[in-house]
């Protein structure tokens, strides 16, 4: 395995974000938080899903890789390559310790993913996770339209600033997240629209978040199975999308 670090140019709000995360990847315990994220325990499946179906045989870059956890995963969807970057040091090094196994298939390197040091038209697929919603969105679309190849594709996950309920829990734990933070409104969904072709975006968490405390695996809960299918029928009625907690997206240059 290879790891780069690159000299960068970053903004204010960049080197905010590269604090923060290199703080966060020090901590020897994640975040309070996670215990709600098995409500969208369906979103990850459907974003593998995708990846396995546009993985193979192409050039892969992890935008945001954080410590690298979904590399492992598309490391088994037969890429060419996989290239996961992200600003943080800390977090480079934890991935490429979780990665090290995996030898050439993967390259490592600090970098700017609002200003990447990529060649335009490099990738086959872009995808991510929790990333986009912590940088500027606007610059990210365009960065990732230039070095996706035509007819590339992106994947990600972010979360949505639209329910009422948890932006004010948000607001009542501010330092569980970066002041940066910005889940994603139908301003931004629309933009991501404007730029891009067969945009899909699919709506996770509602009636699994309410009931959470209801189910505790929910790879193996009836209940949680009903309510993750429930949410989908709820869905289709756009109010019911402004109460989802998370977004995946898929969409084509």
């Amino acid at each position: 395995m290879r790891i780069q670090k690159n000299s960068m140019s970053l903004t204010e709000k960049n080197l905010r974000e590269k604090d923060f995360h290199n703080e966060l990847q020090s901590k020897p315990k994640g975040r309070f938080e996670n215990i709600f994220y098995k409500a969208i325990a369906n979103i990850w499946d459907d974003f593998y899903e995708r990846l396995k179906k546009n993985a193979r045989n192409s050039e892969v870059l992890d935008y945001g890789c954080g410590v690298g956890p979904s590399i492992i995963a598309v490391s088994n969807y037969q890429p060419k390559k996989i290239i996961g970057i992200d600003i943080s040091e800390i977090s480079i090094k934890k991935a490429k310790d979780k990665t090290k196994y995996l030898g050439s298939m993967v390259e490592l390197q600090v970098d700017n993913c609002e200003k990447t040091s990529f060649e335009n038209n490099r990738f086959d697929l872009v995808y991510g996770h929790g990333i986009l919603h912590h940088l500027e969105f606007s610059k990210c679309l365009n960065e990732i339209l230039r070095i996706l190849k035509p007819g590339g594709s992106l994947i990600f996950v972010e979360p949505l600033g639209t329910n009422p309920i948890i932006n004010f829990y948000r607001k009542l734990t501010p330092k569980s997240r970066s002041i940066d933070e910005h889940p994603f409104t139908d301003k931004d969904l629309t933009l991501l629209k404007n730029k891009y072709n067969d945009v899909e975006i699919k709506y996770y968490g509602l009636l699994t978040l309410i009931f959470f405390p209801f189910y505790s695996d929910p790879n193996k809960s009836k209940i949680f199975k009903m309510l993750k299918d429930a949410d989908q029928i709820l869905f289709k009625i756009k109010l019911f999308r402004y109460f989802a907690w998370s977004v995946l997206i898929s969409a084509k240059k």
